[in-house]
């Protein structure tokens, strides 16, 4: 479910902006809620897995001025368009855009924060367009492999934050749970007060206990947005 409004191909935010020509997957809600809600302290290293135009990565950028920013998207394109966009950016000198399956990619790092708004219609229809299918589509595999690696790959006090739908809750859970993640944040965004969570943003590190739970609204009303979407996207967004 996409809420922004975008003219053309560049999307101007007040510290860089994203060409997202020629891109399969293009910039979403989801991705700068992601961008905008992900933290952690003083984190140096962040990968973000399946950056598409790289917007969520630009974000980071900006968020956390010490940190070398990897983003690795398997789309060949989307990899040279967010390539492009960081060279355009003033945080070009730290961040880093590679072509490749997460999979498949070997690198002798840890991270401190992974981040990946995935594809996440599981085993349902795929869209007859190939680049398009990859962007938006995975099976359960997908999610295994990823919460492999970042078991793998975090820092000892490192976190794994990904924006998925409710239904996947349960078993991203247990998958991380297998790996020794466990959810300590959970974000239950929705589009309006009254109406159903239709996406979650989930916080894992390698540390159990109590699970912080909180409520976001994108619209107050129709077509008018929350003061707390506007407060959260005001050091990205111009309109803000």
């Amino acid at each position: 479910m996409n809420y922004l409004c975008i003219m053309g191909n560049i999307f101007e935010f007040k510290e860089f902006s994203v060409n997202q020509e020629g891109c399969a997957m293009r910039i979403n809600t989801d991705g700068v809620l992601l961008g905008a809600f992900a933290e952690l302290s003083n984190a140096r290293s962040i990968l973000d897995i399946g950056t598409g135009t790289g917007v969520i990565a630009l974000m980071l950028a900006q968020r956390f001025p010490e940190a070398k920013v990897w983003a690795v998207e398997i789309d060949k394109l989307a990899s040279q368009r967010a390539k492009e966009n960081f060279e355009n950016s003033i945080f070009k000198h730290r961040m880093e855009s590679i072509n490749s399956d997460i999979f498949h990619w070997d690198i002798d790092v840890k991270f401190d924060l992974i981040v990946s708004n995935p594809p996440f219609y599981i085993n349902s229809l795929h869209n007859p367009d190939q680049r398009r299918k990859v962007a938006k589509h995975t099976d359960d595999d997908f999610f295994k492999g990823m919460i492999d690696f970042a078991g793998n790959k975090l820092e000892e006090k490192g976190e794994l934050q990904i924006i998925v739908p409710n239904e996947l809750l349960d078993f991203l859970i247990n998958e991380a749970e297998l790996k020794g993640l466990f959810l300590n944040r959970k974000i239950d965004i929705h589009s309006f007060t009254d109406s159903e969570v239709f996406r979650c943003i989930l916080c894992f590190s390698r540390s159990e206990g109590s699970i912080q739970q909180e409520k976001f609204v994108i619209y107050k009303e129709q077509s008018q947005h929350s003061d707390s979407y506007k407060q959260i996207l005001k050091p990205y967004f111009l309109a803000f």
